[in-house]
């Protein structure tokens, strides 16, 4: 039997519209840790003039990004989240998969040491095994990605954490033969017989295939021919699948759909596709084509709304698109093209390097205002409402 809130008021029940409206309120929270959305952000870290990762969770909160990945399990990122209430990705990087691949003992330690301990105050929702491991160069990596990814899910599972901590492993669009249209969607032969036992072990734990599908790789590869606005979900004819009848107006919906393809043609078609990069360079070499700030702010925003409204692809409209945006920042010390350091929604000192309605960090002498924008309005009505319910029951 509950305690009663006074002791003025120890018998007679709730009125029924604070009840409803602390149910209301209280399931809102819950709800709000789940994982119901549909946006992420990759939060890349080769850099060393970017924020704190405590800065980079109030940044965060502020613009309501309740989903990232990051490429390790950096031990100061996942403090810095505990109690976030944000969704994580962490990483087991490629130079690890032999080892982990090797001896279960070595994936129970690294779960050991870089879940376990996190959990569940730190929301790590899952752990990506390698990156684009699978059409890489490193093609003793193939071999070893799918033992990997068994030791690391027995791990989880032994520590009952398999429930809550997916194992997934990106891949980028190298591993198709072809991809256009979206219907000859294909995984190159030599790739099927490392593949197809991957998607058979991602389909008994119930994983998701995750893509990295950049449609401005594919820009700068043939500008001459492909029409920039289809790459960047401005106004355009589009393109016609003869084989399924469907009609594209954006590259990325139809690049997701080659996917869902090639999984088909794999004997995987109910497998689910999510997007774990995608992105728009706001800067680039003379070669780069189409690498502006006016091009990554279009492309972004548009790509933010299509999220937001939680829709399928023309070739599977009922699955809806989910997608972590590449990056949350400039990263500075990232090696090749002009564009892999300039591909971040914010720069290094965590002004936007945009407007596509976020707010950048505020400076430290409004430090306490910048935390209220990170509860957010929503969440601070909540908890007046729920105030105000307790201060009337209390006064009945």
């Amino acid at each position: 039997m509950p305690m009663p809130l006074s002791s003025s008021s120890s018998s007679h029940p709730l009125p029924l519209p604070l009840l409803l409206l602390l149910v209301i309120a209280f399931s809102n929270v819950w709800i709000a840790a789940a994982f119901t959305g549909t946006y992420g952000v990759n939060y890349g870290r080769i850099a060393d003039n970017i924020p704190s990762p405590e800065s980079v969770v109030t940044l965060m909160k502020a613009a309501k990004i309740k989903n990232t990945r990051i490429y390790d399990a950096d031990h100061d990122v996942l403090k810095a989240f505990k109690g976030s209430g944000i969704e994580i990705i962490i990483g087991l990087g490629n130079g690890l998969l032999k080892d982990i691949g090797a001896s279960e003992d070595r994936a129970m330690d690294w779960v050991k040491q870089n879940v376990e301990p996190f959990v569940p105050g730190t929301r790590i929702r899952g752990i990506a095994v390698g990156n684009e491991v699978l059409g890489g160069g490193d093609q003793g990596l193939w071999e070893v990605l799918l033992p990997a990814v068994k030791n690391v899910h027995s791990a989880l599972d032994k520590l009952h954490l398999a429930d809550d901590v997916e194992v997934s492993s990106p891949h980028s669009a190298g591993v198709f033969a072809s991809s256009f249209p979206p219907s000859a969607g294909a995984f190159k032969e030599t790739l099927v017989p490392y593949m197809k036992p991957l998607l058979e072990f991602f389909s008994q734990i119930k994983s998701p295939f995750y893509i990295n599908t950049y449609p401005f790789l594919a820009y700068i590869s043939d500008p001459e021919h492909i029409d920039i606005n289809y790459a960047i979900f401005k106004k355009n004819p589009g393109i016609y699948d003869e084989k399924t009848k469907l009609h594209y107006d954006n590259m990325f919906e139809a690049q997701i759909d080659a996917t869902y393809a090639a999984l088909e043609k794999a004997g995987f078609g109910k497998t689910e596709v999510i997007v774990s990069e995608t992105g728009w360079a706001s800067k680039g070499d003379p070669n780069e084509a189409g690498a502006t700030v006016s091009n990554a702010r279009t492309y972004n925003l548009n790509l933010r709304k299509r999220l937001l409204k939680k829709k399928g692809t023309p070739y599977r409209p009922k699955k809806v698109v989910k997608a972590y945006v590449f990056a949350m920042f400039n990263e500075n010390l990232k090696p090749g093209p002009t564009s892999e350091r300039n591909f971040g929604l914010f720069k290094a000192d965590g002004s936007i390097s945009y407007d596509i309605g976020f707010t950048g960090l505020v400076p430290s002498s409004a430090t306490s205002l910048s935390s209220l924008k990170g509860i957010g309005s929503s969440y601070l009505l909540m908890y007046a409402a729920c105030a105000a319910a307790l201060v009337m029951i209390i006064a009945s």
